[in-house]
């Protein structure tokens, strides 16, 4: 079974306890509104104790991997464009918020070596380039790659191998979700992935309930959800197991897990 091998239980990546707390982006709040991706972001997080930072990929014309969520420059940054049309030397001159330079993920890597890392791989042009930065750096052991395509995924499985953690597509969060409702159907070969990282729903659709919980529990894999910005919902999501939460309010988040004991920051 693919889903929640043992394997995957002693990476390195899982060994701190439940729950895991993921800065979205980083910390941009405050001063660092609008900063969101950049490298100070990410210190900053990492400075006010999260351990685990997710963040998103592309990668240039000219293969270098970038920190960054959109396809294209415009929104965060003072540039303009595809980045993956662009080479290196072209996207580097962007700031994002006009201020703070894209980093490269091998920067972001060695800035903070002991932080552990949710990277969505956001192009099929990214995924070998991104492999051979993991590769070079060797930071098998803090990454956990995620990507709304199977075969994106399917082709980091196949060349990384259980080195590298990965994330349930959508149709494997799909199948995890009808083993929840029909477990006798036993779908679970269909699924890939240690980690199911999901929405609460999705439009009129409940997706993490009871039922998804003991379906990952079968399964042996984690749920986290994505992206929790309100404090009550936090608690609630807690209250019912999750074992991960992803926040752009990551204040709020430490704030919530405090009050409850369930702490884990550096």
């Amino acid at each position: 079974m693919q889903t929640g091998e043992v394997l995957t239980k002693k990476h390195p990546y899982l060994a701190a306890p439940f729950p895991r707390a993921f800065a979205h982006r980083g910390w941009h709040l405050g001063e660092l509104a609008g900063l969101e991706n950049s490298l100070p972001a990410f210190q900053r997080a990492h400075a006010e104790g999260y351990r685990y930072l997710e963040t998103d990929v592309h990668a240039t014309s000219d293969g270098v991997v970038v920190v960054h969520h959109d396809e294209l420059l415009d929104r965060t940054t003072d540039g303009t464009g595809p980045i993956g049309k662009q080479t290196w030397a072209q996207v580097r001159g962007a700031k994002i918020g006009g201020t703070a330079p894209i980093s490269r993920l091998e920067d972001l890597l060695e800035e903070l070596p002991d932080a552990a890392f949710n990277i969505d791989v956001k192009s099929d042009a990214a995924v070998e380039p991104f492999l051979r930065t993991i590769e070079r750096t060797g930071a098998y052991q803090r990454i956990a790659a995620a990507s709304f395509s199977e075969a994106r995924l399917a082709r980091i499985r196949r060349s990384a191998g259980p080195r590298l953690l990965t994330s349930m597509g959508p149709r494997s969060a799909a199948v995890l979700w009808a083993n929840g409702w029909l477990p006798f159907l036993k779908l679970g070969f269909l699924s890939q992935g240690a980690m199911a990282q999901v929405p609460v729903r999705q439009g009129l659709l409940t997706i993490v309930d009871q039922a998804f919980l003991r379906a990952a529990g079968r399964a042996g894999v984690e749920v986290h959800t994505w992206t929790i910005n309100a404090v009550e919902q936090m608690r609630k999501l807690l209250d019912l197991g999750v074992h991960g939460i992803v926040t752009d309010r990551p204040d709020l988040l430490r704030d919530v897990l405090i009050e409850r004991g369930t702490w884990h920051g550096g």
